[in-house]
């Protein structure tokens, strides 16, 4: 029987009032208008019980016509003044016994959540693309809705596109009809969904299937190698079930986005969205595709009320993404990832220097934008966390728990008072034991996280700062360069650049990975040769992973701030607007 989880939870994002009914299913039909960059919206939100009275809604940018109950009378509402991080209350009014509103709307051209890319933006370069981006809080620019995880929807859907594109959605396929140069394409969600998972993409896009549950979407260009890259998904997604059981969603299907798609990927439930950094001709970077299978069940089956509780999601899918990496790759490249993973909770740490509050695992975001606030440390933090927890208990034990922790919450978003009342019930004494509340409500790392430890970090540790021989070199993996090139980064007026740059050429390399973590190597140590790659770098990788580490390495430089400015100036637009928002910080843009 599923345990009762907190009744009220307040979201500091939200408008949404939780004495008021909530919106259970929405019923989405959507105009997509690329000359003018709009969605022209019927959205019809079905409510928990009848209502009369309040109704508060989350919106961003909404130009809003009309509501009107289910039976159609109006309902008199009222767009409040925009708040900086939560956009506009929407209050409505309702009649003695609604069950239901809709709501007729467009978006904004400048819809936080929507990224419309010119046809020369594109990998195929003859159509537009239009996709999605809504977590933490910008599906409310997209649909006026209570926008917090704490209310889960199911919804049915129905997108109008050009007869020349397809319309993916995060759901069910149901059907896809022609009307003359028009195409309307109809998606189901039936499982409940937090609304920063609902998610779209349209454009020119074609498919493979790769298994019997799984198939990959991507423009023309990038199918075939996106194909081959991802071949192995049907393996690894058994893998997942026999860790944490079976595969929730119905089936894997998942896009490689354009260049300008911010995030590694979105764990969308039915249709994940990957980077096409991914794709490095070698399978060397799918782990990404495990971290966001792994949000199948942490994060997505089980989800974090609010974003003062995101390392639930987080933490506990990193924890989940390295058992199924363990399982496929080995105790040694589970090792290295570690090790990757605490180089840049460190450096989180120390960025968070005069924000200490928010290297904890439970924050406190009043006022604070979630997309400011993002960082590893939810992730890193989190993993080290349970790992400490698994390493006092044991495999076994914690497995048991995991597996409790899953069936428990399953469809339900919590906070994190309820996974700690969970490991009380099932492992008593294991959070005092390892000093917890450290862990959930202090700061930085505790004392007694857990060291990563292998030959292979070992023989990267007594390499130091030396060249490694093409043939030592020749057995690395991508997360070996990485922490190479990371050591390097700590000494770069040391760093052998030169002789790197003659013997491995790592200006050449498919590897998104390796190439920033050289480049950003080159400008901290005034290596120039290689910098006439930032155009053409930060002219295709939107991803902020890269944008980051690149604008800020050449922003340390006062020689090159210039610099770092004018490529901005030049590729700026063709970033996500979260991108875009991240990067004008770091310049001192307004």
């Amino acid at each position: 029987m599923a345990r009762s989880v907190h009744p009220v939870c307040p979201d500091p994002h939200s408008y949404a009032d939780s004495t008021q009914p909530d919106v259970k299913h929405l019923d989405w039909h959507a105009l997509v208008d690329f000359d003018a960059r709009r969605l022209l919206c019927s959205a019809r939100l079905t409510l928990s019980a009848p209502a009369e009275g309040a109704l508060d809604l989350d919106s961003r940018d909404l130009h809003i016509s009309s509501v009107r109950t289910q039976d159609g009378a109006p309902v008199t509402f009222m767009l409040h003044p925009a708040d900086a991080v939560l956009g506009q209350r929407l209050a409505l009014t309702l009649p003695a016994g609604t069950t239901g509103v809709e709501i007729t709307y467009a978006t904004s051209p400048d819809a936080s959540a929507l990224q419309w890319l010119t046809a020369r933006q594109t990998a195929g370069g003859k159509h537009p693309f239009l996709f999605s981006q809504c977590q933490a809080i910008h599906a409310r620019s997209v649909v006026p809705l209570q926008d917090t995880p704490r209310v889960r929807i199911t919804f049915t859907a129905a997108l109008t596109v050009p007869a020349k594109l397809r319309a993916l959605m995060a759901a069910t396929f149901v059907d896809r009809t022609v009307q003359g140069d028009a195409a309307v394409e109809r998606y189901e969600m039936v499982n409940p969904i937090p609304p920063y998972l609902f998610a779209l993409a349209v454009g020119e896009l074609v498919s493979r299937d790769l298994g019997e549950r799984s198939r990959v979407w991507a423009e023309p260009p990038e199918i075939e190698s996106a194909a081959w890259e991802f071949a192995q998904v049907d393996h690894m997604l058994d893998v997942a079930e026999s860790l944490f059981g079976p595969y929730p969603w119905g089936r894997f299907d998942f896009l490689v986005m354009p260049p300008s798609f911010p995030y590694g990927g979105m764990e969308n439930p039915c249709l994940t969205f990957l980077t096409p950094t991914l794709l490095a001709g070698d399978r060397s970077l799918v782990h990404v595709l495990a971290h966001e299978l792994a949000h199948s069940w942490t994060g997505n089956l089980v989800t974090n009320a609010n974003a003062e509780h995101f390392w639930l999601n987080e933490g506990f899918t990193i924890f989940a993404e390295r058992r199924i990496q363990e399982k496929l790759e080995g105790v040694e490249m589970h090792a290295l990832h570690e090790a990757l993973g605490r180089r840049a909770l460190d450096a989180a740490i120390l960025s968070f220097a005069q924000q200490p509050g928010l290297t904890r695992l439970r924050t406190e975001l009043a006022g604070v934008d979630p997309d400011e606030a993002f960082s590893v440390v939810p992730y890193e933090k989190g993993y080290l966390f349970l790992k400490t927890l698994e390493r006092h208990v044991g495999r076994a034990a914690f497995d048991g728990f995991l597996k409790r922790y899953i069936d428990t919450f399953r469809f339900q978003s919590i906070l994190t008072d309820d996974f700690l009342h969970l490991l009380e019930e099932v492992l008593p004494g294991a959070y005092a034991a390892v000093d917890g509340a450290t862990w959930v409500d202090g700061e930085g790392v505790p004392e007694n996280a857990p060291v990563a430890a292998s030959s292979r970090l070992d023989a990267l540790s007594a390499l130091g700062s030396g060249v490694p021989s093409v043939e030592t070199a020749a057995g690395w993996s991508s997360a070996e360069w990485q922490l190479y090139l990371d050591h390097l980064n700590d000494h770069s007026q040391d760093a052998p650049c030169a002789a790197l740059d003659a013997a491995f050429h790592l200006s050449d390399s498919k590897s998104a990975e390796i190439l920033v973590g050289w480049l950003e190597l080159c400008i901290h140590a005034g290596y120039a040769p290689p910098l006439a790659r930032l155009d053409a770098v930060l002219g295709r990788i939107g991803r902020m992973k890269y944008l980051k580490p690149l604008y800020a390495a050449l922003i340390g430089r006062p020689e090159l701030r210039d610099r770092a400015r004018d490529l901005f100036e030049r590729h700026g637009a063709g970033y996500h607007p979260i991108a875009r928002q991240v990067v004008a910080g770091l310049l001192g843009k307004p």
